[in-house]
């Protein structure tokens, strides 16, 4: 998209949360049928921008991300309705809870969580980047915490907000993520 964005996505320390990350997401909006033009391009910058600022060690990553959306969209001449949706999703991908009805929140949180659903090795390999990219957690703070964070999305009554994503990779999601914290917690 930009040249910072494309710099962005292209830091050493990202091994999940980089480019492929989102073009991976590109092609899950890709295939959503029945989107306005305006409803495409909102998620194609939410897509782009959520994860623009992305540090393990930092709690307000999305904020950030928001923000520099904001910035870079109005630099673009984007209207400001259209900015401050797109600040909107981005946000959503902090916790992933979307209030019904929520349309493009929905898809993109399903979106974003649709790793979840992969094959195993698809899964794994997220994993792993996961794992380096909070290389400055030691082993077992690490396996705590991510096993924590896995078994509220286990919890949850669903995983993917939107019904179509559901559909195709909750049970896989669910399997993946069961994996996952018995791997944690061994």
């Amino acid at each position: 998209m930009t040249p910072a964005l494309e710099a962005a996505y292209a830091e050493p320390h990202r091994r999940y949360h980089g480019r492929a990350h989102i073009e991976a997401c590109l092609r899950e909006l890709a295939a959503v049928p029945d989107l306005s033009e305006r409803d495409r391009r909102l998620l194609n910058w939410a897509i782009w921008w959520h994860d623009a600022v992305y540090d393990p060690r930092r709690a307000d990553n999305e904020d950030v991300s928001a923000e520099l959306a904001r910035r870079d969209l109005a630099a673009m001449g984007a209207d400001k309705a259209d900015i401050d949706e797109v600040a909107r999703l981005i946000l959503l991908t902090k916790g992933h809870a979307v209030a019904q009805g929520d349309r493009l929140g929905a898809l993109l949180v399903s979106i974003d969580l649709s790793i979840l659903g992969a094959d195993t090795t698809a899964y794994d390999a997220y994993v792993a980047g996961v794992r380096h990219e909070y290389g400055h957690v030691p082993e077992d703070a690490f396996r705590a915490g991510r096993a924590r964070v896995m078994r509220h999305f286990l919890e949850a009554p669903v995983l993917y907000a939107d019904p179509t994503f559901r559909d195709r990779l909750e049970v896989q999601a669910r399997a993946n993520i069961a994996r996952e914290i018995a791997g944690l917690e061994a």
